[in-house]
């Protein structure tokens, strides 16, 4: 097992420099108890007084006054160039399933960084918390129970195709991809039950979901889970 900055069994908070609502951390860290920052996220962390594990990124943008508050032992550079804060801190993070808050709204560029990184990290079990949806990205299989009438959006960032049940329009047969078909706005029938051919498939569900979701996604069995792809980045080895 490669060790990583961070190594949990239960799920991780990862707080970024996006907008954060009032009631995100409160959210997240209630499911999610261990906190870590991805470069300026360090800045909500201090001024919300939570306690952090570690700040991951390439230090560029975390406010001087609130580096002086975090032991230096907490801090972990990564310099390169080619990824994003969030992509340093995704893949230095091992644990069941992290939830993303401060990675939505503010800029455009960042959101989708943040859409693509999900897909590139497909073993990280990650949720991004928004003002009213979360987002992550499909298993290969994953069941949760809906409510009839729920709103269900399947978005594909590459060419997928998959099976389900419990949904109003289902999906088999139908050849998804970002040039081609999406399932934005489908409806729930009852319990939901997904199943996908590859890691490119992300799923938006209500926020009033995050916690049913995390725990799908932290108790996955390990068939249900996508593998890493190969890497494209080399951090410094973690002593």
């Amino acid at each position: 097992m490669i060790n990583k900055i961070i190594n949990e069994t239960g799920p991780v908070t990862l707080i970024g420099g996006g907008a954060v609502g009032a009631q995100d951390l409160y959210d997240a860290l209630a499911l999610a108890p261990i906190c870590v920052a991805a470069d300026s996220g360090a800045d909500v962390a201090v001024q919300a007084g939570i306690d952090l594990a570690a700040v991951i990124g390439d230090m560029d943008s975390i406010a001087p006054a609130t580096r002086a508050q975090i032991p230096d032992s907490k801090f972990h550079k990564i310099p390169e160039q080619m990824s994003t804060d969030f992509d340093k801190a995704l893949r230095n993070i091992a644990a069941p399933c992290i939830i993303g808050v401060g990675f939505s709204g503010k800029r455009v560029d960042h959101q989708l960084g943040v859409l693509h990184t999900l897909v590139m990290r497909p073993e990280a079990a990650c949720i991004i918390l928004g003002a009213d949806d979360i987002i992550f990205l499909c298993p290969r299989m994953f069941t949760l129970p809906l409510e009839p009438g729920t709103r269900v959006s399947l978005f594909p960032l590459g060419a997928v195709m998959g099976r389900s049940q419990g949904l109003e329009w289902p999906i088999e047969g139908l050849e998804f991809a970002p040039w081609g078909a999406s399932g934005t706005s489908n409806r729930a029938t009852g319990d939901l039950h997904l199943e996908m051919d590859d890691p490119f498939m992300l799923c938006i569900l209500p926020r009033r979901f995050l916690g049913a979701v995390t725990e799908r996604l932290a108790g996955m069995p390990a068939p249900a889970r996508w593998p890493a792809r190969a890497e494209q980045y080399k951090d410094p080895p973690q002593s």
